[in-house]
């Protein structure tokens, strides 16, 4: 599998970003998808996932700002980012399980600034 992330950037906050992820090299609607991050000094996060069937969870911080969805024709993956914090600042991946493992993209950096 190939994950491609992009749409990262510098904002203020309050302001959004939306991020993409192309996918390629699977059955790309067979399978979950995810979004994480990792903020400089912390650990890798879950953010956001999405199945296969569409249905989507949250990490507490980011319900209500955050919108994971998902286009299965385009194999890609998106992560829409509202009302964004300082906080927020996190190298965001997008990821996905394939052959029992999972699986990294490159990253995108994003920074909020106060």
């Amino acid at each position: 599998v190939q994950l491609q992330a992009s749409g990262g950037g510098l904002v203020q906050a309050g302001g959004f970003l939306k991020l993409s992820c192309g996918v390629s090299r699977i059955m790309f609607g067979a399978y979950d998808m995810a979004w994480y991050r990792q903020a400089p000094g912390k650990e890798r996060e879950l953010v956001a996932s999405i199945t296969s069937g569409g249905e989507t969870t949250y990490e507490n911080s980011v319900k209500g700002r955050f919108t994971i969805f998902r286009d299965n024709y385009a194999d890609a993956v998106y992560l829409q980012m509202n009302s964004l914090k300082p906080e927020d600042t996190a190298v965001y991946y997008c990821s996905t399980v394939e052959r029992g493992l999972r699986r990294w993209g490159q990253g995108t950096l994003v920074t909020v600034s106060s």
